[in-house]
């Protein structure tokens, strides 16, 4: 897929205030500093269509981009070590939970990764979360810039090897680098392919 066009559209709080659109959404998230801005910059070919920055917890709304003008790009606050105060982070956690489970647009979501550390609880209890919930999603291991091919291979084993003790089969998952581009191809060719079965479906019908 190649990224034509990238717009943001709105950010709120609220998911009955999300665009009405019906077209196919993928909701981006994870824990927070886990490069999910630089990894959305990477796969639009943006410099600053997601705002990164140094502190984490900088995302705290539901923020919807318009890619190619016919699949959305969610971009959701991040889970776990925010530097915000309990009553905000309970808030904002509270609307990520209503997102999934009310917005019937929402196709997959990406649960971001960082490639370097091991199987952390607070990811594992999200992607159980969602699994109990009925909705699709994908890893995104990022940061793998930062390691050898061989530390990549092991991370991934190790990670894919926790996974099988609670899930019957893995989730689809994906390789990347925000700096080096690394895994860019990947996701979109995977939201491409998603895109055209939801279509071809909806012609059987």
């Amino acid at each position: 897929m190649k990224i034509k066009s990238a717009e943001f559209v709105m950010s709120n709080s609220d998911v009955a205030k999300c665009p009405k659109n019906t077209i196919p959404e993928y909701a981006f998230i994870g824990r927070s500093n886990v490069g999910k801005s630089s990894l959305i910059n990477m796969l639009t070919n943006r410099k600053s269509l997601a705002k990164t920055s140094g502190k984490p917890g900088k995302t705290q709304l539901i923020n919807h981009f318009i890619i190619n003008n016919n699949w959305f790009l969610v971009d959701l606050p991040g889970y776990g070590y925010a530097r915000v105060s309990k009553t905000s982070k309970k808030t904002f956690q509270k609307f990520i939970t209503n997102y999934f489970e009310q917005r019937k647009q929402l196709v997959s979501a990406f649960v971001l990764v960082d490639i370097r550390h091991q199987p952390q609880p607070i990811d594992l209890d999200f992607m159980m979360y969602l699994g109990e919930n009925g909705i699709p999603f994908g890893i995104i291991f990022t940061k793998a810039d930062k390691l050898k091919p061989k530390a990549i291979e092991k991370h991934v084993d190790d990670y894919c090897n926790v996974l099988l003790e609670t899930w019957e089969e893995l989730p689809p998952y994906f390789i990347t680098s925000s700096s080096k581009k690394i895994g860019q191809d990947d996701v979109l060719d995977f939201i491409e392919a998603t895109n055209e079965e939801i279509a071809n479906l909806s012609s059987d019908l």
